[in-house]
């Protein structure tokens, strides 16, 4: 059984790594764009590292896919896959704002099994975690997700809401996919959407911590997630109060079939 108390550590260790170049205490910080609209900086490809050696020291049997880590087909056939984000919300990693995170997640059989985020640079520091079964926590606060019934005014992580969205209830967004999803998984939020192609890496930790809290968590059309497939990929992610997540699935259904 892995060291589950170890894997924190190791994760608050890639939090702090990245705290020390965050941009938010005046650190000098280099970055660039792997492809348009896709940053990415000297942090993320060091924390990357870390994470790979320690969680690879941790569990040598257990393949690996990250976001900042040419992907490889061996991983294929583990039945053990570290899923990791190094850091989730670069854009407001280097603009020096908070809402960035450190996302572990350990996927047994396509399914996450533990799942840690870190965001250090939130409320003195966050930390999240859960293993399939266990429930969810934050700082040692046992979680439970949104429990509201009604579609209409459900708060939403956003800037800004479409014109068919407009009778849902804006509250704040963290750039990083994970933290808000991990927002509804605290009820803070009761509904995160989202209507493109997103990655595995980007959402198994999180997601997990959602689902122990009691959140509902499927892709856009309302099917479940299955990680380390070959495209890790898929297409939008849908976290909510279970009581809703019908109606969003409705409200949801012809813009994900339009765009997918």
């Amino acid at each position: 059984m892995i060291d589950s108390m170890r894997l924190e550590q190791i994760c608050r260790e890639a939090g702090y790594m990245a705290l020390s170049r965050w941009p938010g205490h005046g650190h000098a910080l280099e970055s660039w764009e792997k492809e348009p609209g896709s940053p990415v900086c000297e942090a993320d490809l060091e924390v990357d590292a870390f994470l790979r050696r320690e969680l690879g020291s941790l569990l040598p049997s257990a393949g690996w896919l990250s976001e900042e880590t040419r992907d490889n087909d061996k991983r294929l056939a583990k039945g053990l896959i570290w899923l990791v984000d190094p850091i989730d919300g670069t854009r407001d990693f280097i603009r020096g704002r908070s809402g960035w995170a450190v996302s572990v997640a350990l996927v047994s059989g396509g399914r996450p099994l533990i799942g840690v985020l870190v965001a250090p640079a939130r409320n003195g520091g966050e930390v999240w975690s859960a293993t399939a079964g266990k429930g969810a926590w934050r700082n040692g606060k046992r979680l439970a997700a949104s429990t509201r019934r009604n579609f209409v005014g459900a708060r939403v992580p956003a800037h800004d809401l479409s014109k068919e969205d407009r009778d849902l209830t804006k509250v704040e967004q963290p750039n990083s996919i994970a933290l808000r999803v991990a927002m509804v998984a605290d009820d803070q939020a009761d509904l995160v959407a989202t209507l493109r192609w997103g990655y595995e890496w980007d959402i198994a930790a999180a997601a997990l911590i959602a689902r122990e809290a009691g959140a509902s968590v499927t892709d856009a059309f309302g099917k479940p997630l299955a990680y380390n497939k070959r495209d890790p990929r898929a297409f939008g992610l849908l976290v909510s109060a279970p009581g809703i997540h019908a109606a969003a699935v409705e409200r949801l259904a012809e813009r994900a079939a339009r765009l997918s």
